[in-house]
């Protein structure tokens, strides 16, 4: 095995003396040949058994030519939007095109189409007719079967079908893709690999398909919102590989989309053999001259200790995509490949993060997972911890002190979120204030998403008064130590079930908290998540009952200028919000005023109009220790204001008409 990157062009081709490749794998994002990025797994493990992968990087999808930069494979093309969903990469949730890509050499923008997997594998099909093609990565995994799509707002077909692929690869897909490499490999037709976990294909008939659960037709779930919940959760329903049924969706009267069930889970031994794999850990050396790819920035000393989550929150696609059964590391294996990132001549001492998808899981939630699955009408950590829950942060604390002790380690960071309702009932505080002691950069980054007990039972998270117990315990955990130390909660706007009301809450509680978060995630409908299926049903698809869903442009901009109330620019918007509410008694100057009223607004919510259109003072930080507001990239500061803006709010409130204006 050759220690060097895959070949990109024929001329690397040459140099390990292969006239053809097996597969060529064509990826939406720039080549990063590191185990952080879907499609470095995915090359890897299929050239450690022992197929010659080529890749194609970002290929001009206007030129036909290439889509054949290294020949027709042997066996077929594997297709990959990227290691992010080709959309969310592109739009925010507005449905504005942002202005970078991070995964593109110098973060160029447009260098990709939009859904690029079905793309390429048209393009593939043009050039060559009777190719096999794979597709796998987030982008086909959670579009399998038919999805809501946001960006057109429609109900869109399989990506099977509108990409002319022949099988989906979903999940991680390590396992799956094997199988199939080895099928195709023994001379078995694309068409007749309809028996490996962790695939979906096309058919023709059902003759062949045994044991499974036959949803609502195409037609019937475009044409009624109700069916197509009850569509929906039959899906969530299934995506455990122990329980899982296969499941079939019909178009037309010949046409089959059928999924198989999930791939079992990684064991330690074989998660530990992916990450041994002979990485280059870096970007191709072509894209130097192109100002790097930005994305591996902080991924290049970032270790993945795990995958899957047992949290299953509504708005994330983690349950349709990894799983909720967790799987880790070894020490070993996560300490060897640590001792390899001490010797890279960029590394100043620093891991970054040494996490997954939840950084404190560290094992299955419980035995029962391991032989028998997941609960399906049940969640581990919601509305109240499972009493069959293990929770037990040993095991990852002793990993981290190993860590902490290998030679040029200074310091190790964890990033990647902790699960506070899982650490607070933790009847053992080691693990608290170990955190708080060696791996807090000055500032954690949790996610309560909401305070309002209404939303958040939508979104499949535990009540506030965890949240409440979670920051008293850490605000006493640093005293104890003697640090000052803060938490920044990530919060979500317009969330399903979030009404102005719910809206106007969440402004009152940061308020009170003498905060005003610099970024605030509107939620975003991405495909296969309860969430997306209330977004576009107004039906909770695990009680049937209708929600209320924030749709409106303009309603949804109000939503989220009221976490940011303190903002200038958001004053119109703010006064609207709580006029809409029935709030108007919080535009004043008592102390709990959200905003003051502007020169114009003087008569209409009386008040001296010479104080500005500025939160009141009382609104400033109270409870220091607990929270911190953000004042530029990675540092906060410790007043309600950003440090750089005083000079503009003292020349803003000598020019009172134009603040109103604006």
């Amino acid at each position: 095995m050759v220690k060097d990157y895959l070949p990109l062009n024929k001329e690397d081709m040459l140099k390990r003396g292969w006239e053809q490749c097996d597969f060529v794998y064509v990826i939406g994002d720039a080549y990063v040949d590191h185990p952080s990025f879907g499609p470095a797994i995915i090359s890897r493990i299929l050239e450690s058994e022992g197929y010659k992968v080529g890749i194609i990087a970002q290929p001009d999808w206007k030129d036909e030519s290439s889509i054949a930069a290294l020949g027709e494979p042997r066996l077929g093309f594997l297709v990959s939007g990227g290691n992010m969903d080709t959309m969310v990469n592109h739009y925010s949730v507005a449905k504005k095109r942002r202005h970078n890509d991070a995964y593109t050499p110098g973060g160029v923008i447009g260098k990709r189409p939009d859904r690029a997997t079905i793309v390429y594998c048209n393009l593939i099909r043009k050039k060559y007719k009777n190719a096999p093609i794979i597709i796998g990565g987030i982008e086909a995994s959670l579009r399998r079967l038919a999805h809501y799509d946001y960006w057109s707002d429609k109900v869109k077909r399989s990506i099977l079908l509108d990409s002319q692929a022949d099988i989906i690869s979903y999940g991680m897909g390590e396992k799956s893709i094997v199988e199939i490499a080895d099928a195709l490999n023994s001379g078995i037709d694309v068409k007749d690999i309809t028996f490996i976990p962790g695939t979906v294909y096309k058919a023709k008939n059902l003759d062949s398909v045994y044991d499974a659960i036959q949803l609502p037709t195409f037609q019937e779930i475009l044409d009624s919102k109700k069916v197509f919940a009850k569509s929906f959760y039959l899906q969530y329903q299934n995506t455990d590989p122990y329980t899982a049924k296969v499941l079939v969706e019909q178009y037309k009267e010949n046409e089959f989309v059928v999924q198989n069930p999930p791939a079992k889970p990684l064991t330690q031994s074989e998660m530990d053999r992916v990450y041994s794999l002979p990485y280059m850990r870096d970007y191709h050396p072509s894209y130097k001259e192109l100002g790097g790819v930005p994305a591996i920035e902080e991924l290049k000393f970032s270790l993945t200790s795990n995958r899957g989550c047992f949290g299953g929150c509504n708005f994330c696609a983690l349950t349709f995509h990894q799983g909720r059964i967790v799987q880790t590391r070894s020490h070993e294996s996560i300490i060897h490949e640590a001792t390899i990132l001490t010797w890279d001549p960029e590394f100043k001492g620093y891991i970054n993060d040494v996490g997954g998808p939840t950084a404190n899981f560290r094992s299955a939630a419980c035995e029962k997972q391991l032989t028998k699955g997941v609960c399906l009408n049940k969640q581990c950590l919601f509305p109240k911890p499972c009493k069959n829950m293990k929770i037990d942060h040993k095991d990852y604390l002793s990993l981290l002190k190993k860590l902490r002790e290998l030679p040029k380690v200074k310091k190790v960071f964890i990033r990647s979120g902790i699960r506070f309702d899982y650490l607070i009932n933790d009847p053992d505080d080691t693990f608290i204030e170990e955190l708080c002691q060696n791996h807090v950069s000055g500032q954690l980054k949790v996610a309560p998403e909401h305070i309002s007990d209404n939303v958040l039972t939508m979104m499949g998270k535990p009540e506030n008064a965890v949240y409440e117990k979670f920051i008293k315990k850490y605000r006493a955990t640093n005293e104890k130590l003697g640090m000052k130390q803060f938490v920044v909660p990530y919060l979500m706007s317009s969330h399903p079930g979030s009404t102005m009301k719910e809206a106007v809450e969440l402004a009152e509680y940061l308020r009170d908290l003498g905060y005003m978060p610099e970024q605030v995630q509107d939620f975003y409908p991405t495909p296969s998540t309860i969430s997306t299926c209330m977004y576009y049903t107004e039906i909770d698809p695990r009680t049937m009952k209708p929600v209320y869903v924030p749709k409106n442009p303009h309603e949804k901009a109000m939503q989220r200028a009221l976490i940011q109330y303190r903002n200038p620019k958001n004053y119109r918007l703010v006064v609207e919000a709580l006029t809409v509410a029935g709030r108007t008694d919080l535009i004043g100057y008592d102390k709990k005023c959200l905003i003051r009223p502007s020169y114009q607004d003087k008569d209409k919510f009386g008040g001296n109009p010479s104080k500005g259109s500025y939160s009141s003072k009382s609104s400033n930080r109270r409870n220091g220790n607990d929270v911190k507001k953000s004042s530029g990239k990675g540092t906060r500061s410790e007043s309600g204001t950003k440090p750089s803006n005083k000079g503009k709010i003292r020349s803003l409130k000598n020019k009172k008409k134009k603040i109103v204006l604006k």
